[in-house]
C-alpha cells in the first residue's frame, strides 16, 4: 500500500519551486491575454443576463462570448454554448461539419478518446448515425515508439480522399506523450504539404490554457472541446465550444442547431452566462493550479516507485497527470482516498461503474476520473 504523510509531501512541493514559478509566469501570459479580450469584445455586466425560449431576445452575451473566446484561442470566430453536451458533442458537430460521404476522417496521434468510437464506428453504434452509418472511411496512425507521433508515417500518409486530419492534443486516457502546440503545428505543416485542401481537427480537450498559444495558432482548422474542463475555469456548469474559420464554425453550428440557425439561436437561462464569462475570466488561474498538482503528484508518486506519465518536473501539454497503481485494488483504495479527502460527498463511496460512450469502467469521484 501506499503510505505519504503531509510533511514528505509538503518537501516535495518545496523541491517543485522553480517549477511553481514557470507556471506562474504562464498563468500572467494566459490572464493577460484573456483580460484584453474581454476589453476588446466590450463585455459589460448587460452580458451576463440569461434568456429563454428560442433565444432570440439574448441580450448579445452570446455574440460577446464567442468573440473574446475566438480572440483568446486566436481564431476566426467561435461558438461557445450550454448545449453543448460534452466535450465529444462538441468534436462529432466539428467532425460532421468537415465530412460527408466518401471521405476519409484520419487520426494521426494513434486511437481517439474512448468516447469517440462509436461517433467515427470503430465500436457499435447500432445504426444511431455514426460517421461510418454516413458513408465516411477512417484510418488511424499508429504512434512512434516514444509515445509521440511518428513523423515519417505522417509524411506520405494522406491519400487523394483524406478530408479531414484529427489531432487529439492530450494523452486522454492512454498511456502517451500529449502532444504541444509546436509539435500540432508541426503535424499541421506536414499535413498541409501533401493537401492543402485537407482540414485539420484538433481535439483540445484537456490543453486550453496550459501553454501560451493555442493549435488555431499554428495553422488547426477547427478545435473543440469542454467547458466543464479548462476553459469553464471550474465555474462553467456545462457547456463547450468549437473555434477556427469562420467558415467551420458556422458549419459545426448548423450541425449543433439546425442549417438556418447556425449561432442565433439557444437561449442561455438562468446566470449561464454569467458563470460562463466568470469561469472563462479565471481559466487560466484554475490551469496553472492543476498543472502545478501535476508536478506535485508526479514527484510524489515517482518517489514512491510508481510508473507516471508525464515524468516529474517535464514540461506540460495539458492538465493530465497517469499513474499506473499496478492493480485494480490499488486504484480502488486511491479512488476513496481522493474521495475521502474531497469537500463534497466525503462521505461517500466510489464504485465503479459503466458510463455511456467508455468501454471501461469508469470511477467518477468529486475532484477526477479514474479509468480501468
Amino acid at each position: 500500500m501506499l503510505y505519504l504523510s503531509a510533511l514528505q509531501v509538503a518537501k516535495a512541493a518545496e523541491s517543485l519551486s522553480s517549477e511553481f514559478r514557470g507556471v506562474d509566469n504562464l498563468v500572467a501570459c494566459n490572464s493577460s491575454r484573456v483580460l484584453k479580450a474581454f476589453q476588446n469584445a466590450r463585455v459589460g455586466s448587460h452580458h451576463f443576463a440569461g434568456c429563454t425560449g428560442y433565444g432570440h431576445d439574448e441580450a448579445g452575451g452570446r455574440e460577446a462570448l464567442d468573440q473574446a473566446f475566438a480572440e483568446i484561442v486566436g481564431a476566426e470566430s467561435a461558438i461557445v454554448r450550454s448545449q453543448f453536451f460534452s466535450g465529444t458533442h462538441a468534436i462529432t458537430c466539428a467532425l460532421f461539419a468537415f465530412l460527408r460521404p466518401g471521405d476519409e476522417l484520419l487520426a494521426v496521434a494513434g486511437a481517439p478518446y474512448d468516447t469517440l468510437e462509436e461517433v467515427i464506428g470503430k465500436r457499435d453504434s447500432h445504426g444511431l448515425g455514426s460517421l461510418k452509418d454516413f458513408g465516411v472511411m477512417y484510418r488511424e496512425l499508429p504512434l512512434a515508439e516514444d509515445g509521440g507521433l511518428d513523423w515519417d508515417v505522417l509524411t506520405g500518409a494522406l491519400r487523394p480522399y483524406t478530408k479531414c486530419a484529427l489531432i487529439q492534443r492530450s494523452c486522454g486516457y492512454s498511456w502517451r506523450r500529449s502532444l504541444s502546440v509546436e509539435e500540432i503545428g508541426r503535424a499541421i505543416k506536414i499535413i498541409k504539404m501533401q493537401n492543402p485542401n485537407c482540414l485539420v481537427m484538433v481535439d483540445n480537450c484537456y490543453g486550453e490554457f496550459v501553454e501560451s498559444i493555442e493549435p488555431p495558432m499554428v495553422g488547426a482548422d477547427l478545435i473543440a472541446g469542454s467547458l466543464i474542463k479548462n476553459p469553464g475555469g471550474t465555474v462553467a456548469p456545462c457547456g463547450g465550444y468549437v473555434a477556427g474559420r469562420k467558415k467551420w464554425v458556422d458549419a459545426a453550428a448548423a450541425r449543433l442547431s439546425a442549417p438556418g440557425l447556425g449561432v442565433d439561436c439557444g437561449s442561455t437561462p438562468g446566470d449561464i452566462m454569467r458563470a460562463f464569462f466568470q469561469g472563462l475570466f479565471l481559466a487560466p488561474q484554475m490551469v496553472g493550479e492543476a498543472i502545478k498538482g501535476t508536478f506535485l503528484v508526479a514527484e510524489v508518486m515517482a518517489s514512491k516507485g510508481y510508473k507516471v506519465q508525464p515524468l516529474p518536473r517535464v514540461p506540460r501539454s495539458d492538465t493530465v497527470q497517469a499513474v499506473q497503481l499496478g492493480s485494480r485494488e490499488l486504484l480502488l483504495a486511491f479512488c476513496e482516498a481522493v474521495q475521502r479527502s474531497s469537500p463534497v460527498g466525503s462521505f461517500t463511496k466510489p464504485v465503479a461503474g459503466t458510463t455511456p460512450g467508455y468501454a471501461s469502467e469508469v470511477w467518477l469521484c468529486f475532484t477526477s476520473t479514474f479509468i480501468l
